[in-house]
């Protein structure tokens, strides 16, 4: 999910690879799909259990992308869909989150844009600054912007 706040700042998740705790990333709140529930109902959740933000204000999906990457000693495919998700709560609680997050996940943080794009930290989607610009230059877009495979 890109999670904004009332001031457009957005909600990023501090991971690393449980092994390597030197090895850092950024990442948008999110996860996998549990039994029937539907991707928005999944959101939700993940936001919910990685955050502790329950009843953000769930909007369209702004971007999709397949993904593949090594992780906690297996490889992870992943096809991603990025809803935007908007609230007005920005007190985080970290206390729903599984025992592989709460072993690669070191805190969360509100960016802004600026902060964002001033950073050489690894963020995720890789392109999340320029898609983050357009995205509150212009709107959501009309249908998702499918974005590039990553593979690493």
């Amino acid at each position: 999910m890109v999670l904004l706040d009332p001031d457009d700042r957005i909600l990023l998740l501090h991971g690393f690879e449980p092994d390597r705790p030197t090895d850092t990333w950024w990442f948008t709140p999110g996860g996998g799909l549990e039994g029937t529930e539907s991707r928005e109902e999944a959101a939700r959740r993940e936001l919910a259990e990685e955050t502790g933000i329950t009843g953000a204000v769930l909007g369209p999906v702004l971007w999709k992308r397949h993904c593949a990457f090594p992780f906690d000693g297996r490889r992870w495919e992943q096809d991603e869909w990025y809803y935007l998700g908007r609230t007005d709560r920005t007190a985080t609680h970290t206390g729903g989150q599984t025992d592989l997050e709460r072993r690669s996940v070191s805190g969360l943080r509100w960016w802004t844009w600026e902060e964002l794009s001033a950073s050489r930290e690894t963020v995720y989607p890789t392109r999340l600054v320029e898609l983050l610009r357009t995205l509150l230059d212009d709107g959501p877009p009309d249908a998702p912007v499918l974005l590039e495979t990553e593979r690493v």
